[in-house]
């Protein structure tokens, strides 16, 4: 019994050397390994900042709650200290076949993005109108089969439609009550379009606070200051603006102007809330889902974001920008969105994100984000061009460019001939027996730019969805393959 116990030992003792040659290695393999392994309890008596800093120096994810990362970090041991067993039987061939792979895939992902952004109307035509259109065509019928499934509110919207038909063209004492209902509702949803339109990304987003909006307020404002007036007669407004027969200069102030376009105004301001929710829906379904951020590009901003933020010198001022609207959003809650929102701010697209990622409730983000937008917004925007518009300050700014060197005269004769054809068309009933002379020339200017305006929206749109369906097919093809 001794002599086999003894020849058992020594037969283990070789296979332990076979399987991990040179027990020096193998020590400090294990030392290694012991000493980058954490409890649960170790882990969770660190800080958030230093578990970031850990998650950073392992290439993982650095955002969510400090139980997640826990997590995350717990799964990440186990698997280094079972590729580092692996290392130790079959040398280096495991790492460096890692190492390839990784960066094949990454070569692969970047010669994907070069094609994807590759993909517009003056470069490649035809398959950039090929795919808007087969994306257009897959939106359509998946939102088509979401609608129909639901069968009760398709029934419902289908009533309403049919019964607010009727009541507009029925004949009756009803009549003239509803007409002017579904007038203003007809102006409301207007509003409500442009509003979305101007913040929902399709695109590059249709500025249509500086195309239209902007322009109703200064219109109104110079037509109050003129007619000494707020009483225009409907109709023709708000499509034309008259001056009325009566006049009374006492109240027209800031405030009575504010007062008359305040409906269009909040409107517009809603429209704008409501197309936030889209970054904020995708960015919480993708936390939900576990969506890996690399899949999306605005995801994989904001991961790029966390990642700066410990290293503050990477950081450009518009990223430092996007760092403080996301900490304020973080840190301060609702009234931190509600700030956000309470000024123009061309980064809030990032706080929906945020909101979305730190699955901050849904009344909490959009209640912040419509009063912001659609009140307190609204009324900084509208004080700005009524005072802006005021009739002294063009008077006045028209005047001063005649200083301007060279170019100045001219500049001021069709800005003067378009300010006097303005107002010549407020005391007139029809606008087309008012003939303006230079004043066309600035009027065409702006016609042109609105219009090129929304060829620009239109073809941003058309590249857009192109790239979404060159993204969707890849997708759909790494998906295969790994399948």
């Amino acid at each position: 019994m001794p002599g086999r116990k003894s020849r058992k030992s020594y037969v283990n003792k070789q296979n332990l050397k076979i399987c991990n040659p040179g027990n020096h290695n193998s020590n400090n393999v294990n030392s290694s390994s012991t000493s980058k392994s954490k409890s649960v309890d170790e882990l969770l008596s660190l800080t958030k900042d230093q578990l970031r800093n850990e998650c950073r120096q392992r290439g993982l994810k650095m955002s969510g709650t400090k139980n997640e990362l826990v997590q995350r970090l717990g799964n990440k041991m186990t698997v280094g200290l079972r590729q580092e067993g692996s290392i130790t039987v079959n040398g280096n061939n495991v790492q460096n076949h890692t190492r390839t792979k990784n960066h094949a895939e990454q070569q692969r992902k970047e010669k994907e993005r070069k094609d994807r952004e590759s993909l517009v109307l003056w470069r490649r035509p035809l398959i950039t109108i090929e795919y808007f259109v087969r994306e257009v065509f897959i939106l359509l019928s998946t939102y088509g089969r979401k609608i129909l499934a639901h069968q009760k509110l398709v029934s419902i919207g289908l009533i309403s439609v049919l019964t607010l038909y009727l009541l507009v063209n029925s004949k009756g004492p009803h009549h003239h009550l509803v007409q002017g209902v579904y007038k203003q509702l007809l102006w409301c949803l207007y509003w409500i379009g442009l509003g979305i339109l101007s913040s929902v990304g399709l695109g590059t987003g249709l500025h249509t606070f500086l195309l239209y909006l902007g322009p109703h307020i200064a219109q109104v404002t110079l037509a109050a200051y003129e007619c000494e007036s707020l009483n225009f007669p409907e109709p023709p407004y708000p499509d034309e603006i008259v001056c009325p027969n009566e006049r009374n200069p006492l109240t027209i102030t800031i405030l009575s102007i504010m007062s008359k376009v305040r409906l269009e105004a909040m409107c517009w301001g809603a429209g704008t809330a409501l197309g936030e929710l889209p970054p904020y829906f995708m960015a919480r379904a993708a936390r939900l889902s576990g969506i890996d951020p690399e899949e999306d590009d605005e995801l994989k901003e904001l991961e790029e974001l966390e990642r700066k933020k410990n290293n503050p010198g990477e950081l450009t001022l518009i990223e430092k920008g996007k760092v403080f609207v996301e900490e304020i959003v973080q840190k301060v809650g609702f009234f931190g969105i509600l700030a956000c929102a309470s000024i123009p701010n061309p980064l809030f697209d990032l706080a929906g994100i945020t909101c979305g990622h730190f699955l901050v409730p849904f009344w909490t983000f959009f209640g912040a984000t419509l009063i912001g937008k659609a009140i307190i917004k609204m009324h900084i925007q509208k004080l700005f061009v009524i005072i802006a518009f005021n009739e002294s300050l063009i008077e006045m700014a028209i005047d001063l460019l005649k200083k301007v060197p060279v170019v100045g005269e001219k500049l001021q004769v069709p800005f003067k001939a378009f300010l006097d054809g303005q107002k010549l068309k407020l005391h007139k009933k029809s606008v087309t027996k008012v003939k303006e002379a230079g004043g066309n020339i600035l009027g065409s200017i702006f016609e042109k730019f609105v219009i090129a305006m929304v060829l620009y929206f239109v073809i941003s749109i058309i590249n857009s969805f192109a790239q979404s369906y060159h993204k969707r097919i890849h997708k759909k093809a790494t998906k295969i393959n790994k399948d």
